[in-house]
C-alpha cells in the first residue's frame, strides 16, 4: 500500500466532496447571482436595490458566512489527504487557501457595511451616503479577484499534488492545475485594469476548465473518493 493511500481518509474524502458542493452551490448563490440584484452603476440605484431586497441581500450573507465556514473545513481536510503527497506542496496550498479565506472574510465585512449605512442614522446627506454605499460595493467587487489570486495558486498546487497522487484521476488534477491560471490571469487583469480581448476570452476559457474540474472533482470526492483502494 503506497503511502499516499495510507493517508486517505473516505470519511473525509466524502466529507470533502459534499463541501466543495456545497460551496458551488451557495458561492453561486452569493458570489454571482445577488449582486446582479443589488449593484447598479450609480450609489443612489444601488441603495434603492438594497432596500427593497432586504431579505435577499441577509440571505447572501448568510450563504457568503457559509462559505467561509466551509473552505476552513475543507482546507484541512485537503491538507491531511495530501501532506503525504508532497508535505511543502500540500503546506502550499494551505497556507494560499487559508489566505484566500482570509480576504473573503474582509470582503463580507465590506458587503455588509452598505447595509449598515442605509439602516442606521449617520447624519449624512443622500449623496454622501450614496457614494459610500457604491463604494463599498465596488470594493467587494475588486475584493473577489484579489482572493482569487490565493484561489489561483491553492489549485495549482491542488493539482500538482493529484497529479503526484495514485488516488485521484489525473485528469481532474490537470483540469484543477491548468484551469488555476483562469483565476490569476482574471485578478491580475482586473487589479491593473487592462482589458484587452484576448485576454478576457483566454481567462473566460480557463475559467470554464477549472469549473468543470472543480465540480468533477468534488463529486468524484463524494462518490467515488470514499472508497478505499484494495
Amino acid at each position: 500500500m503506497s503511502q499516499s493511500t495510507q493517508h486517505w481518509d473516505p470519511q473525509a474524502a466524502r466529507t470533502a466532496g459534499g463541501l466543495y458542493l456545497a460551496i458551488a452551490v451557495c458561492g453561486g448563490f452569493s458570489i454571482g447571482y445577488v449582486p446582479m440584484q443589488i449593484v447598479a452603476s450609480d450609489g443612489a440605484t444601488s441603495s434603492a436595490n438594497l432596500l427593497a431586497n432586504q431579505g435577499l441581500f441577509k440571505l447572501g450573507v448568510l450563504a457568503d458566512s457559509a462559505v467561509i465556514l466551509f473552505e476552513l473545513v475543507i482546507t484541512a481536510i485537503l491538507f491531511h489527504m495530501f501532506k503525504a503527497v508532497g508535505p511543502k506542496v500540500a503546506m502550499t496550498a494551505l497556507i494560499s487557501r487559508a489566505g484566500m479565506i482570509t480576504v473573503m472574510g474582509i470582503n463580507l465585512l465590506l458587503w455588509v457595511m452598505p447595509y449598515i449605512l442605509l439602516t442606521r442614522t449617520t447624519g449624512w446627506e443622500a449623496a454622501q451616503l450614496h457614494a459610500m454605499v457604491q463604494f463599498c460595493l465596488e470594493a467587494h467587487a475588486m475584493g473577489v479577484f484579489v482572493w482569487q489570486l490565493f484561489f489561483g495558486v491553492h489549485l495549482l498546487a491542488l493539482g500538482w499534488l493529484i497529479l503526484k497522487s495514485d488516488k485521484v484521476p489525473h485528469l481532474l488534477g490537470r483540469g484543477l492545475f491548468i484551469g488555476a491560471f483562469g483565476y490569476l490571469i482574471q485578478g491580475i487583469a482586473k487589479l491593473t485594469f487592462i482589458d484587452v480581448a484576448a485576454i478576457n476570452y483566454t481567462f473566460i476559457a480557463l475559467l470554464v476548465i477549472v469549473t468543470v474540474s472543480e465540480v468533477s472533482f468534488g463529486l468524484w470526492l463524494l462518490i467515488r473518493g470514499g472508497r478505499p483502494t484494495p
